[in-house]
């Protein structure tokens, strides 16, 4: 998922999650902020895959789809965040001499 290619609703609602966690990080260590974030977004995803499915057993049935779809998903996103923040290390960090 392209940054260039997501709707502003989606980057907005994005953005504000991230609000919280900058505001979190002032507090508790980034760490503690992104341990309760990678939680709450498992338990999230957890509970939409609940709430669509007819059934436990449809559910079930569904487990093994749902956890390699969100793996997957959170690992191209990663990969490329990742690869972005590694791009603009220096400004990203204040370490920016230019």
């Amino acid at each position: 998922m392209s940054g260039k290619s997501l709707s502003p609703a989606f980057r907005s609602r994005a953005d504000e999650v991230i609000d919280i966690a900058n505001r979190q990080s002032q507090s508790v260590s980034a760490g503690q902020v992104s341990a309760s974030l990678m939680y709450a977004t498992a338990r999230f995803n957890a509970f939409q895959v609940a709430a669509t499915a007819e059934t436990r057993d449809d559910m079930a049935e569904e487990r093994d789809n749902a956890i390699e779809y969100f793996t997957a998903q959170y690992r191209k996103m990663f990969e490329d965040h990742f690869d972005e923040c590694m791009a603009n290390f220096d400004r990203y960090t204040g370490r920016d001499k230019s």
